[in-house]
């Protein structure tokens, strides 16, 4: 294999030790599914994946667990027991593929008493390029010793626990030797595949906000996971309490709503070559976390879609005016799973006294992955315009009136047809987009859809996948929407 024209992609994730799973390794191809019935582990899996592609993306540990599990200890391996010092943790990894060859990170997280990471491990090209290890357990940081190969075989600092040691290695590593340099490619690579996952999870009730303040107008604080569009507090709270600095001692607890409480990866957010938003830079500065670690305070970007897909109007109003032709396919492809005919999708303003109208903020919050919500009098945005199919004689129908399969669907159908120049997200802006490609994930993808309409989704994403800047990683209830289709795995996971 020509290592040199690889693009950085998650290519193996590993379930050490981590809620119901014990020794699971998945090999993850550019277009993965996994199916199982309840209780099999399929979100947890996506969950383990987030929760490194917030890590690389330079959010806390804390933050990080919290957003995406709830709490530490939901995390920790059912009947796991405390050992003498009443600890308890859970371990994940993954293998990223690229041009240096492949490259495995796994860490090792202390849940109880305290959140921290007491180990990771770097290896690549047949070489330990990276371990962390807890030596003092009062102080907030642990022992690293990175590969240097010069006069001195590794290098040692202490690193903060509650960040990704690989995530701050391009700030530490001089990359004067040989060994320094491979680090480095090491680091950038893993980084530049975790910080290039989109989780996505359109939600049809904070979609139609229109019913009480306008669809896509929430008011989700700083990426907030809300799971019953009762508001994007939640989850959050735990983890802003405990969020603590990036710098080696522990910083003060931080009130703000989605802060992070210390500096994040690097870079603004770039676009993908070929899709939407090419080169287009996001508005989070360098050392953001950018969609997840944005700070409520900041107004963002209506023309970048959420993750709960709240703003899609806008975005939609963006992307039809950039690129004619991928919007042609986004309107075939919902051609094929809307019942009744449809001649066109676009974005229409909002007429005077129509409900909705002017609003800034409504019920919900937005999902996994995404920024705060506009404040109040954030100019046009998501409540300034709505969505609308074009029926033909049939007129013009709102698509928050569509089925909740449908309203999915067009959600889901846009993420695979943009980039990370429409997405809130955060790439790495030094790479070239060229060099990067999206992953996409997406848990429950066909829930609500009738096999027709999940079909269709996954075959948008084998026609996109092939282009080489997307991959996919769901979950299904139904494996049979994939039969047939190539380039699929489908993982079939037990109970």
């Amino acid at each position: 294999m020509n290592s040199d024209s690889v693009r950085p992609a998650v290519t193996e994730l590993r379930l050490s030790a981590f809620k119901s799973h014990r020794g699971v390794t998945l090999p993850l191809t550019p277009l993965t599914l996994l199916s199982g019935g309840s209780g099999s582990g399929k979100s947890s899996e996506l969950q383990a994946y987030e929760i490194l592609a917030r890590l690389g993306s330079g959010e806390s540990l804390a933050r990080a667990v919290g957003e995406v599990a709830g709490s530490p200890t939901a995390c920790v391996p059912a009947g796991a027991r405390p050992d003498e010092q009443g600890r308890r943790g859970f371990r994940i990894g993954c293998t990223v593929d690229g041009p240096a060859g492949p490259v495995s990170l796994d860490l090792a997280v202390q849940a109880e008493p305290e959140l921290r990471i007491v180990g990771e491990r770097l290896t690549g090209c047949g070489e330990t390029l990276l371990t962390t290890a807890l030596t003092d357990p009062t102080r907030p940081a642990v022992q690293a010793a990175w590969h240097t190969a010069g006069a001195t075989p590794v290098t040692r600092a202490p690193l903060p626990d509650d960040r990704l040691g690989t995530s701050l290695l391009p700030l530490r590593v001089a990359g004067k030797t040989a060994g320094q340099r491979l680090v480095l490619a090491a680091a950038e690579q893993v980084v530049v595949a975790l910080r290039s996952a989109f989780v996505c999870d359109p939600r049809p009730e904070v979609m139609r906000g229109a019913r009480t303040g306008g669809m896509g107008a929430v008011a989700g604080e700083g990426g907030g996971s809300g799971t019953d569009g009762g508001g994007g507090a939640g989850r959050a709270a735990g983890a802003r309490g405990n969020a603590r600095g990036a710098g080696g001692g522990r910083g003060k607890p931080v009130s703000g709503p989605g802060k992070t409480g210390g500096p994040g990866g690097a870079g603004a957010a770039g676009g993908a070559a070929g899709v939407w938003g090419a080169g287009r830079k996001g508005s989070g500065g360098a050392g953001g976390a950018g969609g997840w670690g944005r700070e409520a305070g900041e107004q963002c970007d209506e023309g970048r879609l959420r993750s709960a897909c709240d703003n899609l109007p806008a975005v939609l109003d963006r992307t039809s005016r950039e690129c004619a032709r991928r919007h042609a396919v986004l309107v075939a492809s919902v051609r094929e799973a809307c019942a009744g005919p449809v001649e066109g999708l676009r974005a229409v303003p909002r007429q005077p006294g129509e409900p909705g109208e002017g609003a800034a903020a409504g019920p919900g919050a937005v999902g996994r992955g995404g920024p705060a919500g506009p404040p109040a009098g954030a100019g046009a945005g998501a409540a300034g315009v709505r969505a609308v199919l074009d029926r033909g004689e049939l007129g013009e129908l709102p698509v928050e009136q569509l089925g909740d399969g449908e309203l999915r669907f067009v959600a889901l159908a846009l993420v695979l047809l943009t980039g990370p120049g429409v997405l809130a997200m955060d790439p790495v802006a030094e790479v070239p987009s060229a060099h990067q490609q999206m992953t996409v994930m997406a848990d429950g993808m066909d829930r609500c859809m009738d096999r027709r309409q999940a079909r269709e989704l996954v075959s948008l994403a084998v026609r996109m996948a092939e282009r080489g800047h997307v991959r996919l990683l769901g979950t299904v209830r139904d494996p049979a929407v994939a039969e047939g289709l190539p380039g699929v795995q489908v993982l079939h996971l037990e109970a």
